[in-house]
C-alpha cells in the first residue's frame, strides 16, 4: 500500500468538518479562515518512540497523546482549538497500529472540534510530530510573562501521576488503571484555559514538571515564587508513594502532568473557587509570587527543599 493510499484510509475523514477550512487534506497547503478581530495561536510538539513514550505502548493511547499534547499548549495561552496537522514517521505500515492510532486522534480531535488539514508520512523510527493551531481574540491571549508579586500561583489537577506510572513501568511493576490513564490519555485543559482569559496574569501547561515550567513563568515576568510542598494537589497513589520515599521531585519534576500552572490576584481568589466548582477541576493554591527572583519549595516545617534538576531536559550537557 502507498504512502498516499495509508493516508486516504486513515487519515483523510480525521477529525470535525470546520466552515472555517477553505481547503484541508489532500493539497500541497491547507487554506484556513482567521475570523477577523482574532489572533492565530500555533503550536508544535514532537513524540519519538523510547524518549515521549514507550515503543510498545498502546497505539491508541498514543493518536490521544499525541494531539493531547499541543491542545495543552493552546489551554495555556487560552485559545479555542481550531485545526491540525500530522506528521507520522513509521518504521512499516501497520494496518492495524494506523486503524488504532487515528481512532485515538480521531475521538479527541472531534470533542474539541478540531479538522485534521494536512500531515506528512515517511518511512523510519516511530516519531509523531503535531502541529495544532487555535484562535484568540485579539490581545487577549495569557502570556508567561504577566506575574506580578503577591499573585497566588495555582495548579489544576494532581501531580506526579505520569511520573509515577512510568516509574512503575521502568520497575516491571503493575501500574493501576488511573495511573496508567494520566500517563497515555492525559486531559488537556482546555475549558479552563478559556475560562482564565482576563483572570490569569500568567499561565503555562505542565509538561516537564512544576518546578522548570513555573521557572518559566518566573523568568519571563522577572519575579520569584515561593511554594509550599504539603499543598501540592496530589492523588491517593502518589501522596501513599510519598509517605514511603519522600522524594518531592515526583510532583515536582517528573513531567508529563499537562496541567495547567496559572497565577492569578489574591483578590480573584474566590473567582477561581467559583471556577473549579463549575468546571469540575480541582485547582489548588500552592504558593505566591515574591519579588525576589528565584523559586523556593518550603516543607511542612518551613525548611527549604532543593528540588536539584528542576524538570526534564533534553539536552542537559550542552553548554
Amino acid at each position: 500500500m502507498s504512502e498516499f493510499d495509508l493516508i486516504r484510509n486513515h487519515f483523510s475523514r480525521i477529525g470535525s468538518q470546520r466552515a472555517d477550512v477553505a481547503l484541508g487534506v489532500g493539497d500541497d497547503c491547507a487554506l484556513l479562515r482567521v475570523p477577523q478581530g482574532y489572533e492565530l495561536a500555533a503550536s508544535i510538539d514532537t513524540l519519538v518512540a523510547g524518549v515521549h513514550f514507550l515503543p510498545d505502548c498502546d497505539p491508541e493511547g498514543l493518536g490521544h497523546k499525541s494531539l493531547a499534547v499541543g491542545l495543552s499548549d493552546l489551554a495555556a495561552v487560552g485559545a479555542e482549538p481550531a485545526w491540525a496537522t500530522l506528521a507520522l514517521t513509521l518504521p512499516d505500515a501497520d494496518a492495524a497500529w494506523l486503524d488504532a492510532f487515528s481512532l485515538g486522534f480521531d475521538r479527541l480531535a472531534r470533542s474539541y472540534g478540531i479538522a485534521l488539514v494536512g500531515g506528512d508520512m515517511t518511512r523510519g523510527p516511530l516519531t509523531i510530530t503535531v502541529q495544532i493551531q487555535g484562535l484568540v481574540p485579539a490581545a487577549t491571549a495569557i502570556l508567561r510573562r504577566g506575574a506580578r508579586p503577591g499573585d497566588l500561583v495555582c495548579v489544576s489537577g494532581t501531580l506526579g501521576d505520569a511520573g509515577l506510572a512510568l516509574r512503575l513501568l521502568d520497575a516491571g511493576e503493575a501500574v493501576p488503571e488511573f495511573l496508567r490513564g494520566r500517563l497515555e490519555r492525559p486531559t488537556p485543559r482546555v475549558e479552563l484555559g478559556l475560562a482564565l482569559r482576563g483572570t490569569a496574569t500568567a499561565m503555562i501547561d505542565l509538561s516537564d514538571g512544576l518546578a522548570a515550567d513555573l521557572g518559566h513563568i518566573l523568568a519571563a515576568s522577572g519575579v520569584g515564587a515561593e511554594i509550599r510542598l504539603p499543598d501540592l494537589p496530589l492523588s491517593r497513589a502518589v501522596r501513599d508513594r510519598l509517605a514511603a520515599d519522600p522524594d518531592w521531585g515526583l510532583p515536582l519534576a517528573a513531567g508529563d502532568d499537562y496541567e495547567l500552572c496559572f497565577c492569578v490576584p489574591e483578590q480573584k481568589r474566590a473567582r477561581i473557587t467559583a471556577l473549579a466548582e463549575r468546571l469540575g477541576i480541582r485547582i489548588q493554591a500552592v504558593g505566591r509570587v515574591q519579588p525576589e527572583i528565584g523559586l523556593r519549595c518550603l516543607l511542612g516545617d518551613g525548611s527549604i527543599w532543593d528540588p536539584g534538576q528542576s524538570g526534564y531536559d533534553h539536552f542537559p550537557d550542552a553548554d
